[in-house]
């Protein structure tokens, strides 16, 4: 279901909308360079972020993961991959922990190595250390095995700041 306007009123022509959306998803262009044929940029932004918060782009994610190869949603899975993009600075970490479980790595706003993966830092969460060594050839590969959990760790938590560039580069 689709949200209403902040009245209750049935919002007018919600395809052109979403065409809006999708086209601006496409590109990297900020909402105010919306072509006037979409629209006003303001109308289509504040839409936009109203689907995002009622979880259209959550839900449209699991259904492409459950419906059948020939299904007509398939088709439009890349403008819907694009959006999501804009959505994971609306939804944050959770939307980021369901499109890596459902393994649309495509949906993701960079490259999937600099972004969080909460499911890694669960699962180092989870290790055990191994036993405190004795001896010095223990005690070197003891070091090793905890600079390798640290490294894992931080790449859990994924990258501060993506570039840019990076993040524009990711297809």
């Amino acid at each position: 279901m689709l949200p209403r306007s902040s009245a209750g009123r049935q919002i007018g022509d919600l395809k052109s909308r979403l065409n809006a959306i999708f086209h601006l998803a496409c590109t990297t262009d900020p909402w105010r360079a919306l072509p006037p044929e979409h629209g006003k940029p303001d109308t289509v932004s504040r839409y936009f972020r109203r689907l995002t918060h009622a979880g259209l782009w959550e839900r449209l994610l699991e259904a492409i993961k459950e419906n059948h190869p020939n299904h007509p949603l398939n088709e439009v899975a890349p403008l819907i991959f694009r959006a999501c993009r804009r959505a994971v600075r609306l939804r944050g970490l959770r939307f980021i922990v369901l499109i890596r479980r459902l393994g649309f790595l495509h949906a993701l706003n960079g490259p999937p190595h600099k972004l969080p993966n909460p499911d890694l830092s669960e699962k180092l969460k989870a290790m055990r250390l191994p036993a405190l060594p004795r001896t010095r050839k223990q005690i070197t590969a003891y070091l090793g095995y905890l600079k390798a959990l640290r490294h894992l760790h931080r790449l859990a938590g994924g990258i501060k700041h993506i570039s840019r560039q990076q993040r524009l580069g990711w297809s």
